[in-house]
């Protein structure tokens, strides 16, 4: 998103202001933010039981309905390096009434075991990484997803030239046959890709190989 403070060197931008992320999601979403989340679920292909990373959480709202949609045997992490975007997370959360975790710690560096989750998500927050820090993370996700798990990784395919939707391409994009190369650089296998079909958001699923 369009808040984040990246400097030269760092190794990728971190989002201050939850309140105002939460907007840009709706604006970007022409108000269907709800119908957003169940895209980006239904192309992760999330099923009742998963084990669920949601990397970047923000404020928590893709990793909630992953919980409403995996039912009370599966679980949900979400990761963020804003610890303000943590705190609204777990707020909405508890408000909910759903069991989740949500962590402060970066995409690079994952806190958790080798082959913990069923399916890991990354939705608008590849771009805010530096590129060597991509690389980073297409490894981590790589590491902590099981055999035959599923990445779905979601953001901007091309640069906006102007109005709402160039807001939102400030720290720049990542298009789907550099994220198809990063995914396969860390041993995920490609299963799809595509329109998200909203704005020009980009999708691209791949899967960890399975033990043989």
């Amino acid at each position: 998103m369009a808040n984040g403070n990246m400097t030269s060197g760092s190794p990728g931008a971190i989002l201050h202001r939850p309140m105002r992320y939460d907007l840009q999601v709706w604006l970007l979403t022409l108000g269907r933010d709800r119908a957003f989340r169940r895209k980006i679920a239904a192309l992760a292909r999330l099923r009742e039981g998963d084990a669920v990373l949601d990397l970047g959480c923000g404020t928590g709202s893709l990793a909630i309905e992953a919980k409403r949609l995996i039912g009370p045997t599966g679980t949900v992490k979400g990761v963020d390096p804003s610890p303000e975007m943590i705190a609204r997370a777990v707020v909405k959360a508890r408000k909910a009434g759903l069991e989740l975790e949500f962590l402060n710690a970066a995409a690079q560096a994952l806190p958790f075991a080798d082959a913990q989750f069923d399916t890991v998500l990354s939705t608008l927050m590849l771009h805010h990484l530096s590129r060597k820090s991509r690389g980073r993370c297409a490894r981590e996700m790589r590491r902590v997803v099981k055999p035959g798990g599923r990445v779905l990784v979601v953001d901007f395919g091309a640069r906006q030239s102007g109005g709402i939707l160039a807001r939102f391409h400030r720290h720049g994009h990542v298009a789907a046959a550099d994220v198809m190369h990063l995914l396969g650089e860390a041993g995920l296998e490609i299963v799809d890709t595509g329109a998200v079909g909203f704005g020009d958001l980009q999708f691209v699923l791949a899967e960890a190989p399975r033990a043989v």
